[in-house]
């Protein structure tokens, strides 16, 4: 299992290297000058130059993506020419955040998508089976931003059970950070259930037409048991791909959920990023994102192999 996983890491440092470089090139191909929006309206030519100089930005393109890879390796992501702050300082502010926001989000996502998944394939073509397909849909169709604003007007605004914005660190106080952060979580989490659901109800219904489950029934074991232990551990392996596929997703950042209740997380600090041309900040978000994908991934992997004795034996 180390030597798979160990295997599976080195792998991904080449495709960590390609992915700053291409967001790197990227960017430098964007419209407008970052010194220009710092400089404002004193356009000296003196304080436009120091000001290259200083985040050198007067050098060739793959001379400053050398500079900053060379930083990066020695765990300096540079400095945000928007607010002077060191990038690594505004990561760790705003991570903790988007991670709360992320690991809220998937349990709202797991507990209702994947029961709802398993009772669709078990009764499919029930009225429960209908049910639970509307529901999904509907969780896919319906906006986030929409949803957002609608939970703030009936629970907010109308019943006053919880607040309508803003973040409360979990360190501070946890009940209140936890009343803050459950309907954004919440409406992440919908959207998320819903792709969960059409997944884990297809995976059973696979799974549920093979040999071995009908083998098992002959048995005569319980039918709980048998879709629980039988079917749905082989049923659970492309679930586990996409829960972490969806967990990297949601590191990433959800712009219009917390735009929407005003958490200071990534998605926030990324827009304010790229508006503003702070290439420092954007680049080590995607550096960082990149590399959440890559441990969600090696996570999903290792679960997998747990799940499945014949992925020991490959």
């Amino acid at each position: 299992m180390l030597s798979y996983l160990a295997r599976r890491l080195l792998i991904s440092i080449p495709t960590l290297i390609l992915i700053s470089v291409f967001v790197f090139t990227l960017q430098k191909m964007l419209p407008g000058d970052p010194v220009l929006a710092l400089a404002g309206e004193d356009r000296d030519p003196e304080t436009l130059d120091r000001l290259r100089e200083l985040y050198n930005l007067n050098k060739p393109v793959w001379m400053q993506y050398l500079l900053w890879a060379k930083g990066v390796v020695q765990g300096d992501l540079g400095v945000s020419i928007r607010t002077g702050l060191p990038v690594s300082d505004m990561i760790l502010s705003k991570l903790p955040v988007t991670i709360q926001l992320a690991v809220m989000s998937m349990i709202f996502a797991i507990v209702i998508g994947i029961p709802a998944g398993i009772l669709s394939a078990v009764r499919k073509g029930t009225a429960t089976d209908y049910a639970a397909n509307v529901v999904a849909l509907s969780g896919l169709s319906i906006p986030n931003f929409w949803l957002g604003i609608m939970l703030i007007l009936l629970v907010s605004v109308k019943w006053q059970l919880l607040p309508a914005s803003g973040y409360v660190p979990l360190t501070e106080d946890p009940v209140q950070s936890l009343r803050t952060m459950l309907m954004p979580a919440f409406v992440l989490g919908t959207g998320l259930a819903a792709s969960l659901m059409r997944h884990t109800r297809s995976a059973m219904l696979g799974v549920m037409r093979q040999d071995y489950v009908r083998t098992a029934r002959a048995k005569g074991l319980a039918e709980r048991r048998v879709i629980l232990r039988h079917a749905f551990r082989n049923a659970l392996t492309p679930v586990v791909t996409l829960i972490a596929l969806l967990f990297g997703e949601l590191i990433a950042g959800a712009v219009l959920t917390e735009q929407i209740f005003t958490i200071p997380g990534f998605g926030k600090m990324v827009v304010d990023a790229v508006f503003s041309r702070d290439y420092a900040v954007v680049q080590a978000v995607v550096l960082v994102t990149a590399i959440g994908f890559i441990l969600m991934n090696l996570v999903a992997d290792a679960a997998n192999v747990l799940l499945n004795p014949r992925l020991r034996l490959s």
